[in-house]
C-alpha cells in the first residue's frame, strides 16, 4: 500500500469556489492583487465603452462570466439603455445551463426577452443575416488560458464572421488566472480538432484580447483577414499578478484550485483514469478502480445534472490522487506544467497497454489531440524524463514565446 496523493481535506469548505469581487491573495510564486490598485475587468470599466455603444444596435457573445459586480453584463447594458438586438450563446450556453459538449439551440433570454443565437449547436460562427442588423458586436466571455479550453475558437468564429462581415468587435478583457504559464507543446497542426486549432503550446499565456491580435497578426483568420478590434483593457493587471476569479469560468471548473490545476490534469481527459467528473471536484482528484491497493486515498463518481451526466466509472469506487490541497504556488514558481502525476499514475497503472486506449469508451479522449504531439504518449510509456520530454517541445516553445511578445497589452 502506497499513499502517493495529496492527503484529503477533512470538510469541503476549502473548496468551495471564491466568489468575493477581488479575492486575489499574494504568495510567494507572485504578486497579489493591490489593494489600493485593484484589478478592474474592462466590463466594469463602463466608462470607456458606454458612450460609444449609444446609438448602435448592439449584438454580445457571453456567458455567466460576463457580469459587472454581481450582475450580467446584458442585464446591466440592457438597464443602461443600450440597444442589445441579439446575443450569441457559446458552449454550456448564454446563461450557463448546459452540460459541456452538449448541442444548444436558439432561444429567448427569459431575463430579457433577447433573441440568443447558439453558436454550440447547428453554427459554429455568426451568419450574414444574424450580423445583418447589427453594428457592432461585444465579445465578453472568461478564459482561461490553455490551447483545449475553446472560447478561444469562439473568439476566432467570431472574429471570422465580423471580417467577412464589415462588423467591429469589441473586446472587454478579462485577466488570464493561468497568465503566468506558458508551457506545453505547440500543436502540431495535423492533430488540429475541436480542443486544438491554434499552433500554441498547451498553456499560451494570454488574455483573451491579447490572442484576438495574435489571431490578426499570424494571419489565422481564412484568407489572412483581418477582424476590426476595439479592445478595452483590463486596469491594473499583468500576467505576474495571483487573481482569483470571481465567477466559476464553466461548470466543472468550479473552484480556484481547478482552474490552476487544469493545464496539467486536463491531460487524463486522454487516460483511463477518472479525473475528478461525476464529482463536485473535477480536475483536482484523479482515479480508477483498478489502481485499488496503490492508493489509500478513493472517491466514487456519480451522474451530476449540468456538470457530467454519464462519468467514467459512474458509481463505482475509484482510487487516486486527490490534488485539492495541493500548493499551486509550486507550480507557479516552476512555470510549468506537471507531468509528475502523468508519469507517476501511469506506472501505478496495472494495463499499461489500456492507458491511453479509448477503443472500448467514447468518454475517454484522444490524448494526440489533448497533448497536441503524437509523441507524448509514447514518451510517457517509454519512461522518459520530464526533462527529455521537455526537449522534445523544442525549439517550437521558445519561437512562441517570442512571437507571443509582440501581442501582449500588460506588462
Amino acid at each position: 500500500m502506497r499513499i502517493l496523493g495529496i492527503p484529503v481535506l477533512l470538510y469541503l469548505g476549502l473548496c468551495l469556489f471564491n466568489c468575493s469581487t477581488h479575492p486575489a491573495k499574494t504568495s510567494s510564486a507572485g504578486t497579489g492583487e493591490s489593494k489600493t490598485n485593484p484589478i478592474a475587468t474592462a466590463a466594469e470599466q463602463t466608462e470607456l465603452y458606454i458612450e460609444y455603444l449609444k446609438d448602435k444596435r448592439v449584438a454580445i457573445l457571453a456567458n455567466p462570466t460576463s457580469v459587472i459586480g454581481q450582475t450580467h453584463l446584458v442585464d446591466s447594458l440592457v438597464k443602461r439603455g443600450i440597444n442589445i438586438v441579439k446575443a450569441f450563446g457559446p458552449e454550456h450556453g448564454f446563461r450557463g445551463n448546459a452540460s459541456n459538449g452538449a448541442h444548444i439551440a436558439d432561444e429567448r433570454d427569459s431575463a430579457t426577452g433577447i433573441e440568443i443565437i447558439s453558436l454550440y449547436g447547428k453554427k459554429r460562427k455568426p451568419s450574414a443575416s444574424d450580423l445583418e442588423n447589427v453594428d457592432l458586436v461585444i465579445f465578453d466571455i472568461q478564459d482561461v488560458g490553455c490551447r483545449f479550453y475553446t472560447y478561444i475558437n469562439v473568439l476566432r468564429d467570431v472574429m471570422e464572421a465580423c471580417a467577412e462581415h464589415g462588423k467591429e468587435l469589441m473586446i472587454l478583457d478579462r485577466p488570464n488566472p493561468n497568465g503566468y504559464l506558458v508551457d506545453g507543446p505547440v500543436l502540431d497542426m495535423k492533430l488540429k480538432s475541436g480542443i486544438g486549432q491554434f499552433p500554441i503550446p498547451i498553456a499560451h499565456g494570454m488574455t483573451i484580447a491579447e490572442f484576438a491580435q495574435m489571431i490578426n497578426g499570424e494571419g489565422w483568420l481564412p484568407e489572412k483577414r483581418k477582424c476590426a478590434l476595439k479592445i478595452i483593457r483590463v486596469k491594473n493587471y499583468s500576467h505576474d499578478l495571483v487573481y482569483t476569479l470571481p465567477v466559476k469560468p464553466s461548470p466543472n471548473l468550479n473552484t480556484q484550485q481547478s482552474i490552476l490545476l487544469y493545464p496539467s490534469t486536463c491531460l487524463f481527459e486522454g487516460t483511463r483514469l477518472n479525473h475528478g467528473r461525476g464529482t463536485q471536484f473535477p480536475f483536482t482528484i484523479l482515479g480508477s478502480p483498478k489502481l485499488k491497493g496503490e492508493y489509500d486515498f478513493s472517491y466514487t463518481p456519480v451522474s451530476i445534472p449540468g456538470m457530467s451526466e454519464s462519468p467514467l466509472y459512474m458509481n463505482k469506487l475509484c482510487y487516486g490522487l486527490d490534488l485539492r490541497n495541493y500548493p499551486v504556488e509550486t507550480l507557479r514558481e516552476s512555470g510549468k506544467i506537471n507531468l509528475a502525476w502523468m508519469m507517476e499514475l501511469y506506472k501505478a497503472y496495472p494495463d499499461k497497454a489500456l492507458f491511453f486506449d479509448r477503443s472500448e469508451s467514447a468518454q475517454i479522449g484522444n490524448i494526440d489531440f489533448l497533448a497536441g504531439d503524437a509523441r507524448f504518449k509514447n514518451q510517457i510509456a517509454a519512461g522518459m524524463s520530464e526533462e527529455a520530454i521537455r526537449a522534445t517541445w523544442e525549439p517550437g516553445l521558445s519561437a512562441y514565446k517570442e512571437m507571443r511578445k509582440q501581442y501582449l497589452l500588460y506588462p
